[in-house]
């Protein structure tokens, strides 16, 4: 029996000793490694953080003291000690374990995260209400070096720093190696800052001088001087020490006695205290620590070999937009593309190497992104922004005021759109159809298929306004790739299928999940007409009146929350044009969804050609009754 077996509670791990606490770091490397491959899930990020993890439960007392994770990447061993080790082989099915934290399950997750760079503002507005409030416990915001390049992670900082209250802040940095003398070093400044004699010793010393007429305080300024010079030189966190944080390391993220001794030193100090924690990412799995990037976010692997187990079938959508778009750039060469940090999340991996001097990954700085591509843009060259949907919700702003109000021609290539799947509802792109269509200026597009996609990117880098494209996550429909690209028409759409009954407007791929309903309907003996927008905005008027007209009947379909989306788009424009056409829009729900499998979650909210079907017969009854 192993020391996991005996761990159902952070108190169990407590009275472990440092070289019990190592050899259940292993074995709860063993357990993620094994569940992942099975599952899937954010393995790389959880592998480097065991140590650390058991070292801050061990210091620190959760939930009184909230430790609060930024994104939950890093949130695996986290889960297995706070009572959730009997869930975990139900991490990111469909009502199982989330992959992040959640407050629904556990007192221990004090804070939902699933964006990055926001703990440190979460842990800030925490400490404040604690200090509102007299009340006493500690707050810890655990935050990687990849989300501290986002820049809330330094507004942040900054006000931290200003309201000097107690907090502290674990730089989990999985980038930097350290020399052995560089971390001796820090080690003893680290001690002797954190020492209260040392802070005591300041202050007498101030005192003494400051007694002394004229002479004493120019003599304070120059220690000051001195002192701050040698800070500089030896101190790699000056950065955060002009912020106003005590800074302690870089300390080793796997060497737990040297942990346990900073964390319980940055426990007692006042104000807030930045530690910087060296790990390796992926730690214990050669895999991942050789392919870190592989196995940041992974699907289901064969543990012995780390071979990731590939779903069989056509290309993704994100392979081909990456493809397409190295073609194009080989043609056209003012393509310049974007990402922030997710170059192989968004297909630009092939770009970046054919093109390296025109592709830009900019980190976690989606505002960022927007508005250096509005720049580029406004000095001739076209940017393709390649974003998950849900991430462009945090440029909201830059898209609008930087982009669409001054007509630039950016295309943003909104990958991840509709249902996501298992990282759940911090990652579904159901938003987007909403929060762009209502923008002046912007194109927006839905391609049916993967070949579509291709026609649209063509046309999107040719044009000379902001336009985006919105695509699902995974793999494409399968419809042959043809040499020459779909001739996309700006705001025309496509009859798939005529009819006289009904007509069933789908946007994107679910355009085949709306031939489906129509197949079904056909068997009944009705007549129903078949629509591909391609548009979003501007929409085909002239074809969706004309068949409102025609058949009275439009049902519409659509992976967006029907607030805002595509159907109210439709129902506006006929609300007007052709106020006797009834209309049934089929969306998502106003909620946020939950996490699981995309065909589970498509059959949960109503997203299915059989929906179509019996939302058509029971909205029109009568229509069913014409034709028996």
């Amino acid at each position: 029996m192993g020391l996991l077996d005996n761990v159902e509670n952070v108190q169990d791990i407590k009275k472990l000793s440092n070289q019990e606490l190592e050899k259940l770091a292993e074995e709860i490397r063993q357990f993620i490694i094994k569940n992942v491959s099975i599952t899937g899930g954010h393995l790389a990020p959880s592998l480097g953080v065991v140590e650390l993890t058991l070292v801050l439960h061990q210091v620190f007392n959760s939930p009184k003291d909230k430790i609060i994770w930024d994104v939950g990447h890093q949130s695996y061993c986290h889960k297995i000690i706070t009572g959730r080790k009997g869930k975990f082989s139900t991490l990111r099915r469909y009502k199982g374990l989330s992959g992040f934290p959640k407050t629904i399950e556990s007192e221990h997750d004090c804070f939902n995260t699933g964006h990055s760079s926001t703990s440190i503002s979460a842990a800030v507005g925490i400490a404040k209400a604690r200090d509102l409030r007299k009340e006493k416990f500690k707050v810890v915001a655990v935050i990687g070096d990849g989300a501290l390049t986002g820049g809330m992670a330094y507004e942040a900082l900054n006000h931290a720093g200003d309201l000097q209250t107690d907090l502290i802040v674990v730089l989990n940095d999985n980038e930097m190696s350290i020399a052995a003398n560089v971390g001796a070093m820090s080690g003893y400044l680290s001690r002797i800052r954190t020492d209260p004699r040392y802070g005591k010793s300041k202050e007498e010393i101030e005192q003494l001088f400051n007694k002394i007429p004229k002479v004493g305080p120019r003599v304070l300024k120059t220690l000051e001087r001195v002192k701050d010079s040698f800070k500089y030189l030896l101190v790699p966190g000056m950065l955060f020490e002009e912020m106003g944080f005590t800074y302690l390391g870089p300390i080793d993220g796997h060497n737990i006695p040297g942990m346990k001794g900073v964390l319980q030193s940055a426990k007692k100090l006042k104000g807030p205290v930045l530690v910087h924690v060296v790990t390796c990412k992926g730690k214990g799995y050669q895999p991942a620590e050789v392919n870190p990037d592989t196995f940041h976010g992974v699907g289901p692997f064969e543990p012995e070999t780390g071979e990731v187990i590939k779903k069989e079938g056509p290309p993704s959508y994100t392979k081909v937009f990456g493809d397409t778009l190295v073609e194009l750039a080989e043609k056209q060469d003012n393509i310049v593309a974007i990402t922030a940090a997710m170059p192989t999340g968004t297909g630009l991996s092939k770009f970046a190497e054919k093109f390296p001097w025109r592709f830009f990954d900019v980190g976690i700085a989606e505002q960022h992104a927007v508005t250096f591509s509005a720049g580029m843009a406004s000095q001739g060259y076209h940017p393709v922004v390649a974003i998950y949907s849900t991430f462009l919700q945090r440029a909201y702003d830059q898209v609008l005021h930087d982009v669409a109000m001054q007509n630039l021609p950016v295309t943003f290539a909104l990958d991840r759109s509709g249902i996501v799947g298992e990282d759940g509802e911090t990652h579904h792109g159901v938003f987007d159809v909403s929060y762009l269509r209502h923008i002046p200026n912007m194109v927006v597009m839905a391609p049916k298929d993967e070949n579509e996609l291709r026609g649209m990117l063509d046309w999107s880098v040719k044009f000379s306004g902001p336009s985006a494209i919105r695509y699902p996550r995974g793999l494409g429909v399968g419809v042959e790739l043809t040499k020459e690209y779909p001739k996309i028409v700006k705001g025309q759409g496509e009859v798939l299928e005529d009819g006289k009954d009904l007509t069933i407007i789908a946007l994107g791929p679910l355009v085949y999940l709306a031939l489906q309903a129509s197949a079904q309907l056909k068997q009944w003996g009705f007549s129903p007409a078949v629509l591909n927008p391609r548009f979003i905005k501007p929409m085909d008027r002239d074809l969706l009146i004309r068949y409102a007209k025609k058949t009275k009947r439009v049902i519409t379909i659509e992976e967006n929350v029907v607030a805002g989306g595509f159907g109210s788009a439709c129902l506006e424009l006929l609300n007007k044009e052709c106020p006797q056409a009834e209309v049934e829009i089929i969306g998502l729900p106003d909620v946020f969804l939950v996490h699981g499998a995309q065909d589970i979650l498509r059959e949960e909210y109503g997203i299915s050609a059989s929906v179509i079907v019996e939302r058509a017969l029971s909205r029109w009854p009568l229509m069913k009754e014409h034709h028996k």
